[in-house]
């Protein structure tokens, strides 16, 4: 069904004769069911909600550089050579969590694997809100539902995407308000969450050890030794830590450096000042998965801190705050922490 997006994406708006500079546009299609981003007629990314018979909540796919090159896998959706086929739940960017109410939003997708018992929660697009299209700036408003096992919602959705183009760089602001509809919901202290990017195979980290793989099907395949060729990834937190290392840290902002089809990228994903747990902890694997975790911090730290458990009473509302920047060329910590203080206060 989204095989054709890439190619949505380049004809999009490309007869609107639009020739503004860093002109960014934005394109519904309910019967696609695509909100498609466009700069100078380029595409930028997507806003998908195919339905939860595709996926278990919307996301923003595929998410490309100035330079035209995708920094989000391909895999399930559009399946590129050389790349993982494991967590069919890791596609592009989006926002979930690992147990709310018991509920396991994270793991959910169409292809669910035996160790994940459930149950299972899925959040369920309800309207396109607002789009303002602009130069160098445009945002979209949407609404969803996170709904419990039997289909009943838990908490009503309202997400803020602030999209931005310069020549070089592409932003991505989501801030997201969760309500608490009729009952309380706990967020229970749980790795998996909350925003997160499953990354192009050349921004993954080199692969040193045997890995094993598992496809949609549930097949596991030994893999011996991994091809590195054209794998470049390194993170770098604001704390310092390098590589591997980065996952289970507390950061303000963590920088994903890489080359892709020549292009110098850094990607970088900024907590805010005003979220919860600031700053927060990062779920961030060398394999690909690139999440920041701000609600599990007994997780984390393996029981030095304690359980934050996260209550949120019925009727009220918790809002959450996150950028992301996609440059091309290598963006120093300082300009980094440049740009994370002005963002988050």
């Amino acid at each position: 069904m989204f095989r054709p997006l890439f190619a949505l994406l380049l004809i999009a708006h490309l007869a609107a004769g639009q020739s503004a500079k860093n002109r960014i546009q934005l394109t519904h299609s309910e019967s696609t069911k695509t909100v498609t981003v466009t700069v100078d007629g380029k595409p930028f990314t997507a806003y998908i909600y195919p339905g939860p018979a595709v996926l278990k909540k919307p996301v923003l796919y595929p998410i490309l550089t100035a330079g035209g090159n995708p920094i989000t896998r391909g895999w399930p959706l559009n399946p590129r050579p050389q790349e993982r086929v494991d967590h069919p739940h890791h596609v592009g960017m989006w926002f979930n969590y690992g147990d709310v109410n018991g509920h396991d939003f994270w793991n959910n997708s169409t292809e669910i694997g035996p160790e994940h018992k459930g149950p299972f929660g899925t959040i369920v697009h309800t309207g396109v809100k607002s789009m303002k299209s602009g130069n160098g700036q445009a945002e979209l408003t949407v609404t969803a539902d996170w709904l419990d096992k039997d289909g009943k919602a838990m908490l009503q959705e309202t997400t803020l995407y602030t999209f931005g183009a310069s020549a070089t760089e592409r932003t991505i602001d989501r801030v997201t308000t969760l309500k608490a509809l009729d009952k309380d919901v706990l967020f229970k202290d749980n790795k998996e969450g909350m925003i997160a990017l499953r990354v192009a195979r050349e921004l993954e980290h080199p692969a040193t050890k045997p890995e094993v793989f598992t496809d949609a099907k549930g097949v596991a395949t030994a893999v011996p030794v991994l091809n590195n060729e054209g794998v470049t990834g390194r993170y770098v937190s604001s704390e310092g830590v390098v590589g591997d290392a980065v996952w289970g840290t507390r950061a303000k902002w963590v920088n994903l450096t890489g080359t892709i089809n020549g292009e110098a990228v850094s990607v970088v994903m900024l907590d805010h000042a005003k979220n919860i747990g600031y700053p927060t902890y990062w779920h961030a694997r060398g394999y690909g998965l690139f999440a920041a975790n701000p609600m599990a911090p007994s997780i984390f730290s393996n029981g030095k801190e304690p359980a934050m458990n996260y209550s949120l009473p019925a009727g009220r509302s918790v809002t959450f705050r996150y950028r992301v920047v996609v440059a091309s060329g290598n963006l120093t910590d300082k300009t980094i922490a440049d740009r994370a203080n002005a963002f988050g206060h």
